[in-house]
């Protein structure tokens, strides 16, 4: 199959699927955003046919699951501690046995810790920033020295750019630090990239096209993937060989942390060498209006209802016949 060709639907009937739990919200740090998508996700299930429900955050769907409620999820929780993306909602899932949408335990938990999804990466010979691992207590400022400014300041497991400070001279070492410390756990000070932020959604075994973004301010924070409107986002993002390349790659990334089902690969495009390096992995990435992976399927003709309907789709087995 190439990069740009979908396999046909082998779900025909929404009967098929049976209950299906959209599980939402939660407790993470991302609880609005995933709200936020899992509204639309239920919406466009539900638009065809299919018998969907949402549910908030694990202890709802667990009490759900205890009682028989629910065949299937599709689970468009974020973040961890609370999310569905560190992979103790697929653990629990797996324990009742119920099937459910994206990635599995192992792969759920690698992707959601930044770090040691790059240290899988360097493992495999795929490229990414040059970093330092942060634990509490080490020496910020030698590590900062170490890898020169400008630099990111990151929690290693958090996503949608929550606690993420960008630290372009020594002053700002200090504030990045405790934003980045309020989310506990592990951080790490990553070599900042100058050039082009993309990304590239995965959908089964397909590479969707790159989006380029282009944020109004210096990078793409919070604030510009979920609030600002004056983001702009190219897609395909690049060109020709180019293009292919940064599609070759962001599948083997996937592919190299176990990810299975569908996902984002965050990558950045130096702008002097044109050399590409990978940033992290979103195994439940967002579906609102602002999302990436809906805006890349669309140019594949994949429309949002179709897209929920084959994310979904991965949850059956692959006997299943239309």
């Amino acid at each position: 199959m190439n990069a740009t060709t979908f396999p046909p639907l082998r779900i025909t009937d929404p009967r098929a699927f049976g209950r299906v739990a959209v599980l939402m919200g939660g407790t993470s740090a991302e609880r609005e955003v995933s709200l936020d998508s899992g509204r639309n996700v239920l919406q466009a299930l539900q638009a065809r046919g299919v018998d969907a429900h949402a549910v908030d955050g694990i202890p709802a769907l667990v009490d759900a699951l205890v009682h028989g409620k629910f065949d299937r999820v599709f689970n468009i929780l974020h973040g961890n501690k609370g999310g569905g993306e560190d992979g103790v909602l697929q653990g629990l899932l797996e324990a009742f046995e119920v099937p459910y949408t994206g990635c599995g335990v192992l792969a759920s938990a690698l992707t959601m810790d930044k770090i040691r999804t790059k240290q899988v990466w360097m493992s495999a010979g795929l490229p990414t920033p040059t970093f330092v691992r942060l634990a509490p207590g080490d020496g910020v400022r030698a590590a900062a020295l170490e890898l020169g400014l400008p630099v990111f300041v990151k929690p290693s497991s958090e996503g949608s750019s929550v606690g993420v400070a960008r630290v372009v001279d020594a002053a700002a070492i200090d504030e990045a630090i405790r934003v980045a410390r309020e989310y506990g756990g592990e951080m790490l000070m990553e070599q900042m990239i100058v050039g082009d932020e993309l990304t590239v959604g995965i959908l089964g075994d397909v590479a969707l096209p790159s989006i380029r973004i282009v944020p109004k301010g210096e990078w793409y924070d919070y604030n510009a993937k979920y609030v600002a409107d004056d983001t702009q986002y190219l897609c395909p993002g690049l060109d020709g060989a180019q293009e292919d390349e940064i599609r070759r790659i962001a599948l083997a990334a996937f592919r190299a942390a176990g990810c299975t089902g569908w996902g984002r690969v965050d990558v950045m495009r130096e702008r002097a060498s044109g050399q590409l390096t990978l940033l992290e992995v979103n195994t439940a990435p967002g579906m609102t209006s602002h999302s990436l992976v809906p805006k890349a399927a669309r140019q594949l003709g994949v429309e949002f209802e179709e897209l929920c309907w084959r994310i979904l789709e991965q949850s059956m087995p692959e006997a299943a016949t239309p």
